[in-house]
């Protein structure tokens, strides 16, 4: 399991020396993720990605549960109420509820991909005035000392807080 810790930087020479810093703390590059006012050069700074910045990932997870629930009433409507001289198996009840959670999760999906993350919108007017949001996934045991290598280091860079724990992926 890890946790995504927030930092707020002031400017992009302080965001890499940030990262110079959590590099030599082994954290890799690729767990990195900087947010800043759109026009802003980060250089060799890991900007944070389309699933990051938008809410996809949760209307996807909210589709897929609504779709489910959706696909269930009308299996069960299908299977309990055929349409005279049908006899529709049992398993199209399933077959309506994995369609909907399909159907569900890709409408929702695409739907957060135009909103903004919900996450992220407390530090929208400290991005705006031109700071820099470091959004950094450390393995759970690692926290505390990430978060003593960046307050050591950097007194500027101001812990934003953290998230709770989410599943590894590559």
């Amino acid at each position: 399991m890890r946790r995504r810790l927030y930092f707020l930087l002031p400017d992009v020479e302080s965001a890499r020396r940030t990262a110079d810093d959590l590099l030599l703390a082994r954290v890799e590059d690729r767990h990195m993720h900087f947010l800043a006012k759109r026009g802003t050069h980060l250089a060799e700074l890991h900007e944070a990605g389309y699933l990051i910045k938008t809410d996809c990932l949760h209307g996807a997870g909210v589709g897929l549960g609504l779709g489910a629930l959706g696909g269930a009433a009308l299996g069960a409507l299908i299977v309990l109420n055929p349409i005279e001289g049908t006899q529709p198996h049992r398993l199209w009840f399933f077959v309506a509820v994995l369609v909907g959670a399909l159907l569900g999760a890709w409408v929702a999906s695409m739907v957060g991909a135009s909103v903004p993350n919900s996450k992220l919108r407390q530090f929208q007017r400290e991005i705006e005035a031109g700071k820099l949001l470091l959004m950094v996934d450390v393995p759970y045991d690692a926290v505390d000392d990430i978060r003593k290598v960046v307050n050591a280091r950097h007194p500027e860079a101001l812990p934003a807080g953290q998230v709770r724990p989410y599943p590894v992926f590559p």
